[in-house]
């Protein structure tokens, strides 16, 4: 089922965005009790997409993994900056994330605030403090901006002593989403959230069925990726040779449903060509970088089955699969092909066994 986008007129409330180096401890749950809070306490996790970027966009199926070891958690409080300006929020970053990731986050929070006001009735609340606890590196592919975003508006929520479902939570995701990256295919605002590995297809989920056994070893290029400039560069060669979107969406297509059978009842073996064969896709159309090739071919001659890019492209991060075995090979060759970090996630169990 698919759940539009809300769409409410109204003018942008005040955002400032600063950093900070406190960090910010912090525990998940939104409140049920009808009053407000002194504190409203939001968190979100990573996310990886198996197969499915891009195509997503023009109605493939995506195939996501949530990464519960990577963490946003955002801390809201009533300001005593005073309630001259009625619903405006003051928002600190801890960290110090580049600056054009700061300002595609003011945006983003900015209109998301306003969405946010009139979902809950609450313009005339006072100025509220937001801290957010990033530890999501951006720009990676790994959903820091959609759980930036879900973890504020949880905390906002909290705050004001709101239930909020998650048809709203994800409306006001795709809010930010919209903003930060253009078209949002809704992918990111459902997999941060997630407890378990999701089919996503049109704005609805179902939970994905995991027979196969195995690790994903998801490598950091230490590159920023530029989700919009890689859309462009997608845009601007479907427009130049006729038939190549349909093209692109239907191998896309075959990819992803072989992916998500060999899931449900194969092995890293039968799973591993179908995510080298949707890198070839994305490199094919000018989206791979030749240090994020350089890590995929490091994976490969480590033993993994199969390695893609994951994400926008243009930069961010590599997925690597591999038998609990060989990982210790897979991520040390990663690291010597220029990875500035790895993680682990496994195929099967549930958020609590990640490693």
């Amino acid at each position: 089922m698919r759940i539009p986008p809300r769409k409410r007129p109204g003018e942008l409330s005040a955002v400032t965005l600063s950093t900070s180096t406190d960090g910010v401890p912090g525990v998940s749950g939104a409140s049920r009790d009808a009053r407000p809070r002194s504190v409203g306490i939001g968190r979100a996790h990573a996310k990886v997409i198996l197969l499915g970027e891009h195509a997503v966009v023009y109605g493939a199926p995506a195939l996501a993994f949530p990464v519960p070891r990577l963490t946003v958690t955002a801390r809201a409080r009533w300001s005593g900056r005073g309630a001259d300006v009625p619903g405006e929020v003051s928002f600190t970053t801890t960290g110090a994330p580049p600056r054009p990731m700061i300002t595609q986050a003011s945006d983003g929070l900015r209109r998301l605030i306003t969405e946010f006001r009139a979902t809950m009735g609450v313009d005339d609340s006072p100025p509220a403090d937001v801290t957010i606890d990033a530890g999501i590196p951006p720009g990676r592919g790994l959903g820091s901006s959609a759980a930036c975003a879900r973890a504020v508006v949880h905390a906002l929520a909290d705050l004001h002593g709101r239930d909020i479902a998650e048809s709203e939570t994800y409306d006001l995701v795709q809010t930010a989403e919209n903003v930060a990256h253009g078209r949002s295919s809704g992918v990111d605002a459902r997999a941060v959230g997630a407890a378990a590995p999701l089919l996503f297809l049109r704005g609805g989920t179902e939970e994905l069925t995991i027979g196969c056994h195995g690790l994903l070893v998801i490598a950091d290029s230490g590159v920023v990726g530029r989700t919009k400039d890689a859309v462009d560069v997608l845009r601007e060669g479907f427009q130049h040779r006729d038939g190549a979107k349909e093209r692109f969406v239907h191998r896309a297509s075959r990819l992803i449903e072989g992916a998500r059978r060999a899931l449900a009842d194969g092995g890293p073996e039968e799973l591993g060509p179908w995510l080298t064969d949707y890198h070839d896709l994305l490199r094919t159309a000018g989206l791979s970088t030749e240090r994020i090739d350089a890590l995929v071919d490091a994976a490969l001659t480590a033993g993994s089955p199969g390695a893609k890019i994951t994400g926008g492209g243009l930069g961010g991060c590599v997925i690597a699969l591999t038998r609990p075995e060989q990982a210790g090979e897979v991520t040390r060759l990663l690291r010597a092909a220029g990875a500035v970090r790895t993680w682990v996630v496994p195929l099967r169990g549930s958020a609590e066994d990640a490693l």
